[in-house]
């Protein structure tokens, strides 16, 4: 399958290996490549989760040596040398999202090779099923991440929360005006869209990467709220929302956990309940769930098998994800986890939790990337174009299908 996509992504790897190779320096894995002692692992997140693991991960010496190393353009870089041993890394920590991408350039080694099924038991079912493609496990799930329903309580008390959309609604009707917003979202944004479409419970694609806009249910989803967004600005970058909510102008929106810290340093008392009920599907908005975990170069496993086994083993003690939760607000994978107190006591972690339970996992096929795209115009022709609704369906799916087909 995909061999356009592989053949393309081979070209782009050989090219930059020639390129490496003539530039004549040596990366810090090309140093180590031979080792089996030395694993190097990349990554693109905030210190406060590399010093978690950091520290972990130091307790494996003088056994194995862990160079965790951040990449900025990880996702790209893995496609240029994921097949070069000397370049790519044995491991990366990503979201579960490319997954797809990666397996179909058979650079994955399946994480179940390496760990146990009663290990891999531990993890919340929707986080393995988030890493399964095509029937194999490619990831370790560490933690995940949703987005929140989010109000400022110095304009919404707990007690006027919405609970169902119509709720909301009614209290953007009484609350917008002069300035204000009784709610603001990235309506026409294709992540946060996804939460309306989701909850009607239509799709963006299938599980066999087909693309499924010009479906009733999407049609349902656009046109109810549409209601919604002709209450909220039109702009709707993240820039946007997030000034209006964090200078107090929007008085709830829908928004990652990564807002929390910045509306707190602001002085907001900020408060987060469940996702309101759809009161035409009786279902919660749901949004998607991104999974970040660890994932293993096949070539690596040849190797470095033995080491690679006692880098997961030491990530998936229970502590690990605690810390993170702790550091960063990371909502942790195991079960086990949340006996924990030091969980029961993160409203945040909690929230996202039961947020996470009617949330679906991104989908991790490569036909994703054309999506996002096509989506994101579908949004805007419906939501701030104002184009027919059943013409702009029929023109997104016609789109998707010609870009996906040219991928195969």
């Amino acid at each position: 399958m995909k061999k356009r996509i592989i053949s393309l992504l081979l070209s782009i790897s050989m090219l930059a290996t020639a390129g490496f190779t003539s530039c004549g320096k040596k990366s810090a894995k090309s140093a180590t490549a031979n080792d089996p002692h030395t694993i190097v692992i990349w990554h693109d997140k905030e210190d406060a989760v590399t010093d978690v693991l950091k520290k972990k991960l130091k307790t494996l010496k003088p056994d194995v040596k862990v160079v965790l190393e951040k990449k900025s353009d990880l996702t790209e870089s893995l496609k240029m040398v994921g097949n070069d041993p000397n370049s790519a890394p044995d491991m990366y920590i990503f979201a579960h999202d490319k997954i797809g991408v990666y397996a179909e350039m058979g650079i994955l080694e399946p994480i179940t090779n390496l760990i146990s099924k009663d290990d891999l038991s531990k993890f919340m079912d929707s986080t393995v099923e988030a890493a399964t493609y095509k029937g194999n496990v490619y990831q370790m799930p560490l933690y995940y991440e949703t987005l929140l329903f989010m109000y400022n309580r110095l304009y919404m008390k707990d007690e006027e929360v919405p609970k169902t959309t119509e709720e909301l609604y009614a209290y953007m009707k009484e609350n917008t005006g002069g300035g204000h917003y009784g709610f603001a979202e990235q309506h026409s944004t294709p992540y946060y869209a996804t939460v309306w479409i989701n909850g009607f419970g239509g799709e963006i694609l299938s599980k066999d990467g087909k693309a499924q806009l010009n479906t009733k249910e999407v049609k349902e989803a656009l046109t109810y709220h549409k209601k919604f967004v002709e209450l909220q600005p039109g702009e709707t970058e993240y820039a946007t929302v997030n000034t209006l909510f964090s200078e107090g102008k929007a008085h709830s929106t829908i928004a990652g956990p990564w807002m929390i810290p910045t509306v707190k340093e602001k002085g907001m008392d900020v408060g987060i309940a469940p996702m309101p009920v759809i009161d035409e599907t009786q279902k919660s908005l749901s949004p998607y769930m991104g999974v970040q975990g660890v994932q293993v170069l096949k070539n690596a496993v040849k190797t470095k098998k033995a080491s690679i086994k006692k880098v997961l083993k030491v990530l998936m003690d229970p502590d690990v994800e605690i810390d993170l939760a702790k550091a960063s607000g990371c909502a942790p994978a195991q079960n086990a986890c949340y006996d924990q107190d030091e969980i029961k006591n993160d409203n945040v972690v909690m929230m996202m939790k039961q947020t996470a339970d009617n949330a679906v996992p991104m989908p991790n096929a490569p036909e994703m990337d054309v999506m996002w795209t096509v989506l994101g115009n579908l949004m805007t022709d419906v939501n701030l174009s104002n184009k027919d609704i059943d013409e702009s369906l029929k023109n997104a799916q016609t789109k998707a299908d010609s870009l996906i087909k040219s991928m195969r």
